[in-house]
């Protein structure tokens, strides 16, 4: 029995050998150790609808550009592919007189609406590094871009300002285009999913932290981010002097909704290149010409749902695969 016991030994031994020696050889080879890491952000953020028209992509970026902030866990599975989950905290907002003052003339001056609305969004996303990794956290490129896409559950909920009490007033529940009544469609979720896709670059600080800026865009399947998408409502089915019925329709308010801005002479330039009418009382022209009556176009047909986009300067700390024990003495 002892000489097969040697044998035996001897053969475990030896495979043991051949197994640390092919397992030398593979991470020589460059064979990928797949690690995690976590990120904080913060950055930028741009609403893109009835509010703030695709014609002036400049001018809907910038003008109206709010902040965000970002957390997130990604798993890097091999040198090129990896799965993000993350949350972003983003305000949004849109104003018709601080987009259209320069240009009065522009159909939606007059509308006079504007609002904001505080998204939190919780999207799972699919990486593709442009730039790989090399086989281990420690060796990865010092410099990466990538790309990425995936979807995102967003809850929103859009406010405008009442310019009495200087509140934020929910928008939803107040049905202003006639949402919930009879003859109308039912209101909208305050519950939407998106399609974030996007672009990022990292730089790598030391072994445990990259900082990294990205740009990434959200597709919605909503256009009532703003709360604006039809036609204006009969003022019927409000309640006479509800605050539904104020909010529906703010074309005959002379002062900005969100900033209480004087629009008179704004709107005196409009009802004179729409209308071909010299006025000192714009508001009564308006109403005349049936501006913002029963039936006409709020939303003004902006094509597609709405969409935002935000911009995220983050650092990340890289999660080590492994721990490593201390020598033996």
């Amino acid at each position: 029995m002892r000489p097969i016991s040697k044998k035996l030994v001897f053969l475990l031994i030896l495979g043991l050998l051949v197994i640390n020696y092919e397992t030398e050889a593979q991470v020589r080879r460059g064979t990928f150790i797949p690690y995690s890491s976590a990120g904080f952000g913060i950055g930028t953020s741009s609403y893109y609808g009835d509010m703030a028209s695709y014609t002036t992509p400049l001018r809907s970026t910038f003008g109206m550009m709010r902040w965000s902030i970002t957390g997130n866990y990604t798993r890097h599975f091999t040198p090129r592919l990896a799965a993000r989950a993350s949350f972003t905290y983003a305000r949004i907002v849109g104003d018709d007189y601080e987009m259209n003052k320069k240009d009065p003339t522009n159909i939606r001056f007059p509308r006079n609406l504007s609002f904001r609305n505080d998204l939190k969004e919780f999207a799972v996303v699919g990486i593709y590094k442009l730039t790989p990794d090399n086989r281990s956290y420690d060796r990865r490129p010092q410099f990466g871009a990538y790309l990425f896409g995936g979807i995102a559950a967003v809850a929103h909920n859009p406010k405008a300002k009442d310019e009495v009490t200087g509140d934020w007033v929910k928008l939803q529940s107040l049905g202003t285009e006639g949402q919930g009544q009879p003859g109308y469609a039912k209101p909208y979720s305050l519950i939407q999913m998106a399609i974030p896709i996007g672009i990022g670059v990292r730089y790598k600080i030391n072994d445990r932290f990259d900082i990294g800026a990205e740009l990434g865009f959200r597709f919605t399947f909503t256009d009532y981010l703003d709360d604006v998408s039809g036609v204006y409502a009969d003022p019927s089915v409000f309640q006479p002097g509800s605050t539904g019925e104020k909010f529906s329709n703010r074309s005959r308010e002379q002062f900005s909704t969100r900033k209480g801005k004087d629009r008179t002479a704004g709107l005196i330039e409009y009802v004179k290149a729409a209308y071909n009418i010299d006025t000192t009382d714009p508001y009564s022209v308006l109403e005349g010409q049936n501006y913002g009556r029963a039936g006409n176009e709020r939303g003004f047909n902006v094509k597609g749902n709405d969409n935002y986009m935000t911009g995220t300067i983050s650092v990340h700390y890289i999660i080590p695969s492994q721990v490593k024990c201390p020598p033996l003495k």
